[in-house]
């Protein structure tokens, strides 16, 4: 038997069919099955037939399953765009590795190509590895990393930038780069749900609807997810104004407040966008990635003791996740005080998924502000985190600034739009 060959896989109890992918060891079998998955079983535990020979090319190996070193070359065409892929690992950054049958990382322009076929012939692409991480493990200083990543593949003549990016910290990651940069081309968010294994993957919509929109006329940061659960068209969200709202489905990310910033319909590769937005080469290019690293995120929540708040004694920047317009327990507003008094910058932010604080209305809230906590108007909490720490290492007023929109982050007015 040989890798393309289809085969009957009989271990213990159970039985699997499909087709033989290389391994790269004798001791195991990998069988892709027809659900799209791959299974690993022990050789010398399994009996094997072989149903039909040759059935499926396998590319990137030679008819023994050994590594066929001929690789792929990518042709630059002068009269398109050049995008600049960069990877940071999350599941859309990854290929099935037919050696082992397993979902690797593994990234270069190349790769993306071998693995979205359907992004050939729409730009020119230059390939940049930035962090190989789950988005759980992102940090501050790979957001640097990043943003100068950016900013260096700009200067390098990149006419739009595509980050390919863990969804669970995205929308922070988006953020995060809307304030270090300042851009004149577009720069994309994308991601996939599902990994590139599973026949419902999402990866493939994503990526080049993610380039269609590099190449538009938005010189903003967006996020590019599924609009819905069909694989019809691709949702543009401002980066300041997004938020993963489901766990796992295709069509997880929402604009918090607002109408979606623009859709990237798949058939067509019409671009449709719904606001105003800063124009290609309206701006300069401009980086200012300092960040103050010490501020924290608290969310309110009834009960909660104040002796909670010494946790984050010290500590540059807090924002607080008060309830409705912005309030906590009356019992928390002197330690949040004495947290102000001895040098905290405490910034108020709304648990509600849309609407702004407004601490004028009720005692409590004017409490709060008496005691000198910053309002963030309609600003999304995990925005309002990544934001102060930006504000703290780049504004002469911090107090003026989380009350200002510096990246589409406050809304005029909170009203409903749909």
């Amino acid at each position: 038997m040989n890798p393309g060959d289809r085969v009957r896989v009989d271990r213990a109890d159970r039985t699997y069919e499909g087709v033989l992918l290389p391994s790269s060891t004798d001791d195991h079998l990998v069988v892709k099955l027809e659900g799209g998955y791959n299974v690993g079983v022990d050789r010398a535990e399994a009996d094997v037939d072989v149903l039909a020979e040759d059935v499926y090319e396998i590319d990137g190996t030679d008819s023994t399953g050994a590594d066929d070193d001929t690789g792929s070359e990518i042709e630059f065409d002068d009269d398109l765009p050049t995008i600049s892929l960069l990877s940071t690992g999350g599941t859309i950054a990854s290929t099935v590795d037919y050696r082992t049958g397993a979902v690797t990382a593994q990234f270069d322009a190349e790769d993306v190509l071998r693995a979205v076929p359907d992004l050939a012939g729409r730009a020119n692409y230059r390939g940049r590895v930035v962090a190989n991480i789950l988005s759980e493990n992102m940090e501050p200083p790979l957001w640097r990393d990043l943003a100068r990543a950016v900013a260096e593949e700009i200067e390098a003549g990149a006419d739009g930038v595509v980050v390919m990016h863990g969804t669970d910290t995205m929308q922070y990651s988006a953020s995060a780069l809307s304030f270090m940069l300042e851009t004149p081309v577009p720069i994309v968010f994308t991601g996939s749900q599902r990994s590139a294994d599973r026949p419902s993957s999402d990866n493939v919509m994503n990526a080049v609807s993610a380039v269609e929109a590099a190449k538009s006329d938005c010189a903003e940061v967006m996020v590019c997810m599924h609009a819905s659960e069909s694989d019809d068209r691709c949702a543009l969200h401002r980066g300041t104004r997004v938020r993963k709202n489901h766990t796992s489905r295709r069509d997880a990310f929402e604009t918090v407040g607002a109408e979606r910033l623009g859709e990237v319909d798949y058939d067509s590769e019409e671009i449709t966008f719904h606001r105003d937005y800063r124009e290609r080469d309206e701006t300069e290019l401009e980086l200012r990635d300092d960040l103050e690293e010490d501020v924290e995120l608290l969310k309110f929540t009834p009960g909660m003791d104040p002796q909670f708040l010494d946790v984050v004694e010290g500590s540059e920047g807090l924002i607080i996740e008060g309830t409705g317009l912005g309030h906590v327990h009356t019992d928390l507003i002197p330690r949040i005080e004495d947290l102000i008094e001895e040098g905290t910058t405490v910034v108020m932010t709304s648990q509600c998924l849309e609407g702004r604080v407004c601490d004028r209305v009720y005692d409590t809230g004017r409490d709060l502000l008496e005691a000198g906590v910053v309002e963030a108007g309609d600003t999304l909490p995990g925005t309002a985190k990544v934001k102060l720490m930006w504000a703290l290492e780049n504004s002469e007023d911090v107090e003026e600034a989380m009350g200002t929109s510096l990246a589409g982050e406050i809304q005029e007015r909170s009203v409903p739009w749909e």
